[in-house]
């Protein structure tokens, strides 16, 4: 069997997303790109169950699905959802010293994401969640077409 995809263009597809990322943060270096995203992605994972923190990362692309995985304590109990500026602030707490996250990360990531993934995999799925799941990840600022899967 001939390699994934998902691995042998890894570096590739991390690469375009944090690219996209960065552009819709409006951030300058990948580092404090790389911040903001684990915090909107620590932000949501808090609330899944375990099986969906693994069907969510099942549709990641692998260094994002490594990132979205990194520390998560499966049996923790998940935190209730809460409003967006709570989650907005959850995000902007990672790492507290060093996090220049803008105030309104979570659709720029969303953004990022949507451009990463198959967008029908990802709204089926954030459906199956439920209707906080799918506001976390909803995207109004930019056209449907600007949200187009981007092929590396």
């Amino acid at each position: 069997m001939p390699m994934p995809w998902a691995y042998r263009h890894a570096s590739k597809d991390w690469q375009a997303f944090l690219a996209d990322a960065k552009e819709a943060l409006g951030l300058s270096s990948d580092n404090m790109t790389y911040t903001a995203v684990q915090g909107v992605l620590t932000a949501f994972r808090a609330r899944l169950a375990p099986r969906e923190v693994m069907a969510f990362a099942d549709l990641l692309p692998a260094v994002l699905r490594a990132l979205f995985v990194a520390g998560w304590d499966p049996e923790a109990a998940p935190k209730p959802w809460a409003d967006r500026a709570t989650l907005e602030a959850e995000a902007r707490g990672l790492r507290p010293d060093h996090n220049l996250t803008p105030d309104h990360a979570i659709e720029p990531v969303a953004i990022a994401l949507r451009r990463a993934l198959r967008q029908i995999d990802l709204d089926r799925l954030l459906e199956r969640i439920g209707p906080e799941a799918e506001a976390f990840w909803r995207v109004t600022s930019v056209s449907a077409g600007a949200l187009e899967r981007r092929i590396v």
